[in-house]
């Protein structure tokens, strides 16, 4: 899947040209200098988060002294990057399709949530009351949010399909989103499709006290062909952490959640206790 996603080749183009700039002894600023564009972009470029034009890539060759191969290479890469992809048909926010099209070409997917259930294990109708409730998107566009939703999800199902590890706090078991009759069928649909091979799902009890998870909600998704990415989604904004530190920091974090929450499957009985109340 990885090779699919133009979101990851526009990321490995930006790398690419990192790696050049540096190997010709060239800061963000001598580069933006002698394009005559501002650092910013030269910036946004190198990390993905847009695109680059033929003539500013055929410019950038030129003043790194790139072989022809690796120029071909790269305009390559530029022609994938650009590829129409499928959630482009729902019109989605620049900062939504970013984070699709990483996670369309993850492998492994570590996702920790505090109050919701994961989006990938999420019914319809819980997706469209949590996305209305929040009251962001006027209707039409949460129409378009709940469907891109549901076309995310089969991705679980794909072959080859990543492996998704999801932990969640208690909190988001009794959060009633929707109605009664919605969350108690999105808990029986949960405690269903943690039965996928390639679903692990746990839950960490409210009787685990104080945890490293308690203030902020991430995802780990490991890539093959770039660096792995940790994504922290805020009301400030929405931030994709790479460096190593940050990587190791979160990823220890993860094991550690892990640790502290139920086996799967006390996690699906607690789930269907839960579920079973709902329905009293």
């Amino acid at each position: 899947m990885a090779s699919a996603s133009p979101t990851v080749r526009r990321r490995e183009l930006g790398a690419r040209l990192r790696a050049l700039r540096t190997g010709a002894g060239m800061t963000v600023d001598d580069a933006a200098a002698r394009m005559e564009v501002s650092p910013a972009k030269i910036s946004r470029i190198e990390t993905g988060a847009r695109g680059v034009s033929v003539a500013d890539l055929r410019f950038l060759c030129e003043l790194y002294e790139v072989s022809v191969e690796e120029r071909d290479r790269l305009l390559n890469l530029a022609r994938e990057s650009k590829r129409r992809s499928w959630w482009q048909q729902y019109g989605l926010p620049e900062s939504i399709a970013t984070y699709i099209g990483l996670e369309d070409a993850a492998v492994s997917i570590r996702q920790y949530e505090t109050s919701i259930v994961p989006p990938l294990l999420q019914t319809e109708e819980y997706a469209h009351a949590l996305i209305a409730g929040a009251d962001f998107y006027a209707v039409p566009e949460q129409e378009q949010l709940v469907r891109a939703r549901m076309t995310r999800q089969k991705i679980l199902a794909a072959e080859p399909a990543p492996e998704l590890w999801a932990v969640i706090d208690e909190a988001a078991l009794h959060r009633v989103v929707g109605g009664t009759e919605v969350m108690r069928a999105q808990l029986q649909a949960l405690a269903q499709r943690s039965r996928a091979q390639n679903v692990t799902l746990q839950v960490i009890p409210f009787r685990a006290g104080a945890h490293p998870g308690l203030n902020s909600s991430f995802v780990i998704l490991q890539l093959e062909e770039v660096q792995d990415v940790v994504y922290v989604e805020g009301l400030i904004g929405n931030f994709y952490l790479q460096s190593p530190a940050d990587l190791v920091r979160y990823r220890r974090t993860f094991d550690e959640l892990r640790a502290v929450a139920l086996g799967p499957q006390d996690t699906r009985k607690l789930i269907d206790a839960v579920a079973g109340r709902l329905g009293a």
